[in-house]
């Protein structure tokens, strides 16, 4: 397995057209067309989860559910990708990964009033079709999730 450094080297010259940042969290930003990591050994399958963001050219989602469709594309890409570095991300590893963005969205659709699973009706807006009760969500990806009454 490649050291962090290394493979951030081979990166940067497989891909020109991305910069590649060390930051405190991974991060894929579309605006500035780089890869934020965080250099840690073990965490190669984020860095090229975040690259396959890119290289599959994700920038933004209208709902919750797309978010979760375009993780799951990157982490396919990422498991494409890792065997050219000699790599391996394993199923557990996506499973898990995917796993927390199923509890987000769960958490996001789950009804303040009745605990019934609504549905999305616009950005960042549920309904719940048990008892009518409309809520807003915030981003809530990097912090608390926050509901609100409307």
């Amino acid at each position: 397995m490649p050291s962090t450094p290394s493979l951030i080297h081979q990166l940067k010259s497989d891909y020109p057209e991305f910069r590649f940042r060390k930051a405190k969290r991974f991060l894929w930003s579309p605006s500035e067309h780089t890869v934020y990591y965080t250099g840690a050994e073990a965490d190669y399958a984020f860095l090229l989860h975040e690259l396959s963001h890119g290289l599959l050219g994700h920038a933004e989602y209208n709902r919750d559910v797309g978010l979760i469709a375009m993780e799951r594309a990157a982490w396919d890409k990422a498991v494409e990708l890792a065997p050219s570095y000699n790599l391996v991300i394993t199923e557990d590893t996506v499973e898990t990964t995917l796993d927390s963005y199923r509890d987000w969205l769960h958490a996001r659709s789950t009804c303040p009033n009745c605990k019934a699973i609504g549905l999305q009706i616009k950005q960042r807006v549920y309904t719940c079709p048990a008892c009518h009760h409309n809520w807003r969500v915030n981003e809530a990806r990097i912090c608390a999730l926050r509901r609100y009454t409307i």
